[in-house]
């Protein structure tokens, strides 16, 4: 599973090689623990355009789809399994029409020993972005009005698999990680065979996994509201 994430540098700059054409004013600044429910940058191409454009846009984490009464039901789907998305009502249309990439500096995970949860920080040596697989979706608050910014929510979910390697050594599920190489074909609006582009990059994240780096960390990120740059730096083992 994803459960907390880490963006140490603007936006901007993390996307800067998967040639974003246009970027809202309003995304977040960097944050050392992004929680389920915190908004986040995603990118996604747009296909209301010819050619789609390719936007980085704020988005809240939790998928809200656009059936849903009121964005609470967000809370409990900030993670997809990827195994299972044309299976579950909740994320089977996204997964065939609005694929994201979230651009994040690392991510946290938390391996259990004994009855203790122990914090470590997976990310790729020096300050290189990581891409997670994502899907988004956009909701309807009837209440706002038209014309309203705050009117349409667009939210996302980060897809997991099985985890491998040194992954596996921390949990059973690791997110889908995207290869910037493979960025393109992951968002592309027009794609046909969407379960060959999953299983595409299903089969290429372990090559991602394998050059990242583990290293354990304070449990303070376990508080959401700690939030600096001291929550990534190691820790002797507890």
């Amino acid at each position: 599973m994803c459960g907390r994430f880490v963006v140490a540098r603007p936006a901007e700059e993390l996307v800067s090689v998967l040639a974003v054409d246009q970027r809202s004013d309003r995304l977040p600044l960097p944050s050392f623990n992004v929680a389920p429910t915190a908004t986040a940058a995603i990118v996604l191409d747009s296909a209301k355009t010819d050619p789609p454009t390719r936007r980085l846009e704020p988005a809240r984490w939790g998928l809200v789809p656009g059936w849903a009464k009121d964005p609470s039901i967000g809370v409990r789907a900030f993670n997809a399994r990827a195994e299972e998305l044309e299976d579950k009502p909740m994320f089977r249309n996204a997964f065939h029409a609005r694929r994201a990439i979230v651009p994040v500096s690392g991510y946290y995970e938390w391996k259990q020993d004994a009855g203790t949860k122990t914090p470590h920080y997976i990310h790729p040596a020096g300050d290189a972005p990581l891409f997670l697989a994502g899907l988004y979706e956009w909701w309807k608050d009837a209440s706002k009005p038209d014309g309203d910014p705050d009117r349409w929510l667009l939210s996302f979910t980060i897809l997991t698999r099985d985890s491998i390697g040194a992954l596996g050594s921390v949990h059973d599920r690791m997110p889908l990680f995207v290869d910037e190489d493979f960025a393109d074909a992951w968002l592309d609006t027009d794609t046909d065979n969407v379960r060959d582009v999953l299983d595409a990059a299903m089969d290429a994240a372990p090559a991602v996994a394998d050059t990242l780096e583990v290293e354990i960390v304070s449990p303070r990120v376990g508080d959401a509201r700690n939030d600096d740059p001291g929550l990534i730096d190691p820790v002797s083992e507890p």
